[in-house]
């Protein structure tokens, strides 16, 4: 099928633009975002797209944790001759430059959430290791990430309350993917759900005024990560900025003695880099914390990425996250707000983890899901 989209160079393959890659269903492309205030309120901004190509549907969420509620936002639309616009619903994104500013905007809407807020960048965008995995002789995840640090300024109104939103006090940072992402089914409300055993993983981004660090790891035994893939940038003092690759990352995490769910306390992570150099970073769990089921990531409701809702459809709700059946619902993958301390210099970040039944390291969370 033709779009206008075939007008413009990027062509990859003889195909037009309606189909990525070989076809296959699972092509995703991804846009990520958090915001949340340097001081520590409880407060974060979650924001996605998802882009299918092969299925002709984009999707979209927005959500806001106040406090111990969780607010949704989550739309979706047939892309249909109109492929190139992101936005569904009330709900765009403008890549005004890439890699260096971009804008949001919800309109009004009926779940209380509204913002028009500008991501800029604070450091170079890291592309991450290529994360593929073949299972039974079939590919199971082929895909590329590169993920960002950046200041918000706008504004963000939530429940009816404004928020201003200035670079000085607001952090925050991005990812963007694409290609074939393994599928999550974790939805109680269209089993069967996947399970998962004897693993730890986190993907991190964390923040100072002079340094940036990510990382993403995976391991079924401490100290033996199966998938490793990390980036620090560090200002120099004549305004420079140093990248370096981490090469192995150590953890030792405190878990909070949650009864609804995984939840970290605080905890050290040493990375270590192939110049032979090591960072020591100590993280402490503030309480902004979106779980990303409102998002639809593993699916809620009957509703996972990706799927087919019709021309447009869209849902919103407000999560009490202290109710244990919500909490049991919402498992545990989202974006947990951590305070940041490196080298005598604080700052913010996010935190995403999880500990699978049978990890020989950290049993206490272990009697809850691990994504």
């Amino acid at each position: 099928m033709l779009t206008p989209q075939d007008d413009l160079p990027g062509h990859q393959t003889p195909g037009t633009f309606a189909q990525a890659g070989h076809g296959d269903p699972r092509f995703t492309e991804r846009w990520w975002y958090t915001a949340h205030p340097l001081d520590g309120r409880p407060l974060i901004l979650d924001v996605g797209f998802g882009y299918y190509p092969n299925r002709g549907v984009m999707d979209a969420f927005a959500g806001v944790t106040v406090g111990r509620t969780q607010f949704n936002f989550r739309a979706s639309r047939r892309l249909g001759a109109n492929p190139l616009e992101l936005a569904v619903g009330p709900l765009r994104l403008d890549i005004a430059q890439g890699q260096r500013l971009h804008r949001l905007a919800l309109r009004d809407n009926a779940s209380g959430i509204a913002f028009e807020l500008d991501f800029e960048a604070s450091f170079p965008a890291a592309q991450e290791k290529q994360s593929r995995r073949e299972r039974d002789g079939a590919v199971e995840e082929d895909l590329a990430r590169v993920a960002q640090f950046g200041r918000w300024r706008g504004w963000l109104q939530v429940n009816g309350e404004r928020h201003a939103v200035e670079p000085a006090s607001w952090w925050g940072q991005r990812d963007r993917s694409w290609g074939i992402r393994s599928e999550m089914r974790t939805d109680w409300a269209a089993p069967p759900m996947q399970t998962h055993k004897k693993f730890f993983w986190t993907w991190s981004m964390f923040q100072t005024p002079s340094m940036g660090a990510s990382i993403f790891l995976k391991e079924r035994e401490p100290g033996q990560p199966y998938y490793l893939s990390g980036a620090e940038f560090q200002r120099l003092p004549d305004g420079s900025v140093r990248h370096r690759e981490v090469a192995s990352v150590a953890h030792e995490l405190q878990w909070a003695d949650d009864p609804l769910g995984q939840t970290i306390a605080a905890g050290e992570f040493t990375l270590g880099f192939a110049d032979g150099g090591s960072r020591l970073i100590r993280v402490e769990a503030l309480p902004a914390r979106y779980y990303l089921k409102g998002g639809l990531y593993g699916g809620w409701g009957g509703w996972n990425h990706g799927d087919d809702k019709g021309a447009y459809a869209e849902a919103h709700d407000a999560w009490n996250l202290d109710d244990p059946l919500t909490r049991e619902r919402a498992r545990t993958l989202g974006d947990h707000v951590v305070r940041v301390s490196v080298d005598g210099e604080t700052g913010i970040g996010i935190s995403e983890y999880g500990v699978a039944a049978g990890y020989p390291k950290y049993p206490l969370p272990q009697k809850h899901p691990a994504l």
